[in-house]
């Protein structure tokens, strides 16, 4: 890095040439081409403090899924629906609320477990990674924290799109229901699709949002602010939500299905809803998911982005961490 090379050189001689003006207006040039991937790293001279990422990670994320949630939850009620109904049922816009109580008491601690994973690991692979592949660095902790959160986010998935399409009418029923009749694994029923939703979802969004908000920042030479953070959260959301429709729609068929086990798997999901509802129903709902996740951007990213400066505003100095030790 530039500073560590000029602090050396100024050590090691006394004598200073006479092109040494020259010198240091290439190495500021230099510095300034770099900086960027300085900042992306997250301060590298200072020393990563695992638990303080983690602890600030979980409130951040707690917040912006709690906030997100409550506020477009009729928006994927709708698309629930129209992912569930076979051929041209018709849609029930009763009860958009059905069943928020019971989720949010998953996505509370969902979105707090995968934000408290991907902020420690997405730091330390950013100085583990060369700078060029800062994204896969983003990709891979996206998917380590898809993965932390899945054990809490699959349950309450289940539960919210059963009550969602009206088979149960509160969240303790249907754990219990859910529980007695098809065993401990019904909570995670589809899970294997759920994944293959999810994982990738989380990698792309978190990707593509890091890359941009790096992106803007090199461009504006400084750091972003809470609208700008919000805008490039809703045009993530709103393309990685178009991009694994198909897979949403799979993995909310498998949900639903309850006992009945219509569908013998992924791979007979699919073959099944081409076969009998044609090819496009791999895309139901994808107008409200769009939506529902563009604007779910906005807001998750927006909410996470301040809750994160109010954190590290109120960190202790160092003189008060000194004073306490």
């Amino acid at each position: 890095m530039g500073p560590f090379t000029l602090a050396i050189d100024a050590r090691g001689s006394s004598k200073v040439p006479s092109d040494a003006p020259i010198r240091k207006m290439q190495n500021s040039s230099h510095m300034e081409t770099r900086k960027p991937f300085a900042s992306m790293r997250v301060q590298e001279e200072k020393q990563f403090d695992f638990l303080r990422a983690l602890f600030e990670g979980v409130i951040a994320g707690g917040t912006a899924g709690v906030v997100v949630e409550t506020a477009l939850y009729p928006i994927d009620t709708i698309k629930t629906r129209l992912q569930a109904a076979h051929g041209g049922g018709k849609i029930i816009l009763k009860g958009l609320y059905s069943g928020l109580a019971g989720n949010l008491a998953g996505v509370l601690p969902a979105s707090a477990l995968f934000v408290g994973v991907y902020e420690p690991t997405k730091q330390k692979l950013l100085r583990m990674f060369p700078e060029n592949l800062s994204a896969v660095a983003h990709l891979t902790a996206g998917a380590i924290g898809g993965v932390a959160a899945s054990l809490i986010r699959v349950p309450t998935e289940v539960v919210k799109q059963r009550m969602q399409t009206g088979q149960f009418a509160s969240a303790p029923d249907a754990v219990r229901l859910i529980v007695s009749k098809e065993g401990f694994k019904g909570l995670y029923a589809g899970y294997g699709s759920f994944l293959l939703r999810d994982l990738p979802f989380d990698a792309i969004q978190f990707c593509i949002y890091e890359q941009l908000r790096l992106g803007y920042k090199v461009a504006a030479r400084r750091e972003l602010n809470d609208p700008e953070n919000a805008i490039i959260g809703a045009f993530a959301g709103a393309l990685t939500g178009a991009i694994t429709t198909p897979l949403d729609v799979i993995k909310t068929r498998l949900m639903v299905q309850g006992s009945a086990n219509q569908y013998n798997g992924i791979f007979d999901c699919v073959q099944t809803l081409v076969r009998e509802e044609g090819p496009t129903a791999l895309l139901k709902g994808i107008e409200p998911r769009v939506l529902w996740i563009g604007i779910g951007g906005s807001i998750f990213f927006g909410v996470l982005e301040s809750t994160k400066r109010f954190l590290v505003q109120r960190r202790p100095t160092p003189s008060q961490e000194s004073k306490q030790d």
